[in-house]
């Protein structure tokens, strides 16, 4: 795919600010939706700021080479809620995250040492075309079911499913045409037009709803505006949560629980680091494994997670909807991550901000993501259009992702859940491996 901007190309200022706010709002509603989810003092706000710090890590330790953003982590909601579980106190759970992150951090550390050591030519025999891009469609694949449940939800009890769809759909209809026929910088940007338009929607809904006492028209939730106090605030941070007396609180059997809860599955994260990377090489047109290297994105992602978390609480990973954001919009430019990597900071720190990122309808989010997700499965479906689908052997594994993958395979192992995207890989190498043994020019045509 061309790229109109390149991944050290330099845009004019207006343009990085508006590329970087749709990046924000692209990787916005999962960033914010962990600490929902896991709860106990999370925050939105500290989540943003911990995805900002973060990102500035994976830049500075890529040298600015590779155009990604981390943000808040699912795969590791369970082992957050272990840090919690199996604490003496919820202060104890604070400073658990942050060990958890420091735990995961080290392995991505390890993992990056012996590729420095082995290189990466071993990757591309363990994992090629065959598997990788399979294991790419998937990511997008597996999150197409909360692409669709967000499209039909309404942020407002009572509101209806029809009216959440037609204000997701306006967005889905503005974000394509955008994408598509506008001009100039209305190309560039057409996320933010197309959630305007969806935001826009939704409240005329939401109007003629309250004038005429009919709740089913009001899809959108105004609360987070109206409970906002003060304009500037410092979010809560995990280490200042956990204080001293639950950094005193921590015994030896409550690190080894959360070592189990944490080290595997930062073993399966490191399989979707290597799928996104993948795929972002492939859309950006430079092998991102050899430039900047694997070495380099792993320290960054590793190192920029204990540091985020220990400010947000919230381990982070590679986004699948960065990526898609760079494919649709064709702009590669690290500029622009470092400008939304400044802007959650910023953003964090702003309450009303916070506020209306919040009551952005999940019809609207929902709408966007459909393009977001699809493009990141139909961008795996490229990385093996040359695949020799007529051999057995690359049916099978193939067949093994796509169905394992779509069929929503999870894994949990006691506190550790393997999620759909690690199944899906695992198998299907443990697929290619079993049936590698065949003659050497079968294996040629097959990779």
């Amino acid at each position: 795919m061309e790229m109109i901007y390149g991944i050290k190309d330099r845009p004019g200022f207006g343009k990085v600010l508006l590329f970087a706010l749709q990046q924000l709002l692209a990787i916005m509603a999962a960033t914010i939706a962990v600490p929902a989810i896991v709860g106990h003092g999370l925050t939105a706000s500290a989540a943003l700021f911990g995805a900002g710090v973060g990102t500035f890590v994976y830049l500075l330790f890529t040298k600015s080479s590779s155009p990604v953003f981390l943000g808040s982590s699912f795969a590791f909601i369970g082992s957050m809620f272990s840090a919690f579980g199996g604490a003496a106190s919820v202060a104890v759970g604070y400073w658990g995250l942050i060990i958890g992150a420091v735990m995961a951090g080290l392995v991505y550390v390890a993992i990056a040492i012996a590729v420095k050591c082995c290189g990466v030519n071993w990757i591309d025999r363990l994992m090629p075309p065959v598997i990788i891009g399979p294991t790419v469609s998937i990511i997008g694949l597996s999150l197409s079911s909360n692409a669709i449940g967000d499209l039909m939800k309404s942020s407002v009890e009572g509101g209806s499913t029809y009216v959440a769809l037609i204000c997701g759909l306006v967005t889905l209809a503005v974000t394509m045409l955008c994408s598509n026929y506008g001009k100039k910088i209305g190309r560039l940007i057409p996320f933010i037009l197309g959630i305007l338009a969806g935001y826009l929607a939704a409240s005329v809904f939401a109007l003629i709803g309250h004038l005429t006492s009919n709740p089913a028209l009001v899809i959108i939730n105004y609360s987070a505006l109206l409970e906002v106090k003060s304009f500037f605030a410092v979010p809560k941070f995990a280490f200042v949560l956990g204080g001293i007396e639950g950094l005193k609180s921590i015994t030896p059997a409550y690190l080894l629980t959360v070592f189990a809860a944490y080290v595997p599955v930062a073993f399966v994260v490191f399989a979707e680091h290597l799928a996104d990377h993948k795929n972002l090489s492939a859309i950006v047109g430079v092998d991102l494994l050899k430039t900047p290297g694997l070495t380099r994105t792993l320290l960054g992602d590793g190192v920029g997670t204990i540091i985020s978390t220990a400010f947000g609480g919230c381990p982070n990973t590679t986004y699948g909807e960065s990526i898609g954001c760079v494919a649709i919009t064709r702009n590669a430019s690290t500029v622009s991550i470092w400008g939304c990597a400044l802007l959650c900071i910023l953003f964090s720190l702003i309450s009303p901000l916070v506020a209306f990122l919040e009551t952005i309808p999940n019809c609207v989010m929902g709408g966007v993501c459909i393009t977001l997700y699809g493009f990141i499965a139909v961008s795996g479906f490229k990385m093996f259009q040359k695949v020799d689908l007529n051999s057995t052997k690359n049916l099978f594994v193939a067949s093994v992702i796509f169905i394992t993958g779509v069929g929503g395979m999870v894994l949990k192992i006691g506190a550790v859940e393997i999620r759909t995207v690690a199944c899906a890989l695992i198998l299907g190498i443990l697929t290619n491996l079993m049936l590698s043994g065949k003659t050497e020019s079968e294996g040629s045509q097959e990779n």
